[in-house]
């Protein structure tokens, strides 16, 4: 199993705006395509303009190919459009799962 791990700095004051669009906008499209939301957290401490989001996958090509569908989904193409607005930075992060991690309904290992 493999986490795909999304950090994106925010512009200054826009982590409240951006959580609403992605419940009311984003959430949707990312759920029925990508499927194995993982969560989304903002920071508390430290960089407050950062928030993250993970997606749990079988292995890289699944990531992928589901990847490669999402953007050709119209509902996410035009929420990403405004989302892109917000972004200072992204950081994308691939993470391998150790043998000792809890499994996660819905991802096979």
């Amino acid at each position: 199993m493999v986490v795909d791990f999304r950090q994106y700095t925010l512009k200054t004051g826009a982590v409240q705006a951006f959580l609403e669009m992605f419940q009311n906008e984003g959430l949707e499209p990312q759920r029925r395509i990508l499927g194995n939301f993982m969560g989304l957290y903002r920071t508390e401490i430290g960089d407050i303009n950062q928030i993250v989001m993970m997606f749990g996958y079988r292995d890289a090509g699944e990531r992928e190919r589901r990847r490669a569908a999402l953007y050709k989904d119209p509902a996410f193409s035009a929420y990403l459009k405004k989302a892109r607005e917000l972004i200072v930075k992204q950081e994308v992060r691939l993470l391998v799962a150790a043998p000792c991690n809890p499994r996660i309904d819905g991802v096979e290992a």
